[in-house]
């Protein structure tokens, strides 16, 4: 009986101290096992106590009452299937008639609380099937990604959800975006996450950096072209609009639109081009948007005029040539001039890390979803990397990108060098670096001699 105290005992103290240290050995040692059991044992009530239940149907009603036996109690929807994964459990639950998938999400935080979760987030999957993913410890709190993602052409995974789920930025479905934040609020980190996660991968890179370069610069060896100030960018800007016609005129004389070629395979876009004349694709990544659109004379503003126009058109033309916008920004409003509505028009996905005030999160969301604004603007300043994702269809997630630091970002940059492409419009504007060091390092140096 000592023994199995003592036993008890150095369970109960290594639960509390991973815990409260580490929340996610926790839950796959102890706290997965406790949900799912709680999940099960408190489910019916649960649900009865939220409002989640029908009453009897009246045929249930009448065999009751012919059999002379006790009547039904209301039901609450059936689970189909529980699954742990590593950050919580995902129930799968399949609607009573007369139930709607909206009662479910109102009823997210009273759920949340009587099954003892983190967070409790819903989705409708089709009619009459809901999915709850509860997570069982503050995910975003220590990001970590997990070892396995779903890395396709052109999907690239940048952040942690809150719901324990992988934020992806997938080019081919969200072609353009805008990511806003303050100072220190975690915009950078995210921008290395993306450059980082499309080094492997077969693409152009094209930055814009009028911060002398200090951002992206670090990263050149792994860019096709890079400009440091507006002069340069106009003129790199102005390059791409040409590789974009010539681009087309590809695609006009590869569409195969004969009438024995089936609908499927007529070319419209360079992922319907055969390999081997697809051209690469480019993702331009403008670190500080706002450095572009101001001007302080008559000169400045017609460079700033050549600089939105050559944006809009290859924001509203680029998508089936290749080419994707990242543009980057504290501020992204009708205040920078003429044309930038229109630009921030055709940019389908926002992020918004944490903003200095209302209006600054209104321009990321506030024609998507008032309640992404109001998410924005609760980000609190000191977790750097939060910010709210959403898109044009309403949708808004809670994310966190994982800590790169810009060495880590250089090493993988330097490591896919070779996978640069060197794309004949952009060479002007390939950036000259010394070649990388050898990796014969002597291990002492030679003492001179002395007399």
């Amino acid at each position: 009986m000592t023994w199995f105290t003592v036993a008890l005992m150095l369970v109960v103290v290594t639960a509390g101290l991973l815990r409260w240290r580490r929340p996610a050995w926790y839950w796959m040692t102890f706290g997965v096992t406790l949900a799912v059991a709680r999940v099960l044992v408190r489910y019916g009530s649960v649900m009865d106590a939220c409002g989640l239940t029908v009453p009897p149907s009246r045929w249930r009603l009448t065999l009751a009452r012919l059999a002379n036996r006790p009547m039904p109690e209301s039901r609450p929807p059936r689970i189909l299937w529980l699954r742990p994964t590593r950050t919580g459990l995902v129930l799968r639950l399949k609607l009573r008639p007369g139930q709607d998938a909206f009662d479910v999400a109102a009823a997210s935080d009273r759920l949340r609380h009587s099954f003892s979760m983190y967070g409790v987030s819903s989705r409708e999957l089709r009619s009459g099937v809901v999915e709850l993913r509860m997570t069982g410890y503050d995910v975003l709190k220590r990001v970590q990604m997990p070892a396995k993602t779903d890395v396709r052409p052109m999907r690239v995974p940048v952040a942690l959800r809150e719901d324990g789920s992988v934020h992806y930025r997938d080019y081919r479905a969200i072609p353009h975006a805008l990511t806003l934040g303050a100072t220190e609020s975690g915009k950078s980190v995210y921008q290395r996450n993306l450059v980082a996660g499309l080094a492997p991968m077969d693409v152009a890179l094209v930055g814009i950096d009028c911060k002398q370069g200090v951002e992206l610069f670090p990263l050149a060896r792994r860019f096709s072209a890079l400009a440091d100030n507006p002069n340069t960018a106009a003129e790199l800007l102005d390059a791409l609009v040409t590789h974009m016609e010539g681009v087309y005129q590809l695609i006009r004389a590869e569409q195969r639109i004969t009438s024995d070629v089936p609908d499927a395979k007529i070319a419209s876009d360079i992922w319907d081009l055969p390999e081997h004349l697809r051209p690469v694709p480019i993702v331009i990544l403008v670190d500080e948007v706002a450095e572009l659109a101001l001007f302080a004379n008559k000169e400045e503003e017609k460079r700033r005029d050549r600089i939105i126009t050559a944006l809009a058109r290859l924001a509203q033309l680029g998508r089936a040539s290749g080419i994707y916008l990242e543009i980057c920004g504290q501020r992204f409003g009708s205040e920078l001039g003429k044309g930038i509505t229109m630009l921030r028009a055709q940019l389908t996905g926002r992020t918004a890390h944490r903003v200095n005030d209302e209006s600054s999160a209104n321009m990321a969301f506030g024609d998507i979803s008032p309640d992404a604004v109001l998410a924005a603007i609760q980000i609190p300043a000191e977790m750097r990397g939060v910010a709210i994702a959403g898109d044009s269809t309403g949708g808004w997630h809670r994310i966190r990108a994982a800590h790169t630091s810009l060495r880590q970002a250089v090493n993988i940059c330097n490591r896919y060098a070779d996978r640069t492409p060197d794309l004949p419009e952009l060479a002007p504007f390939r950036p000259a670096l010394p070649a990388l060091p050898s990796a014969a390092v002597p291990l002492s140096k030679t003492a001179p001699a002395t007399a």
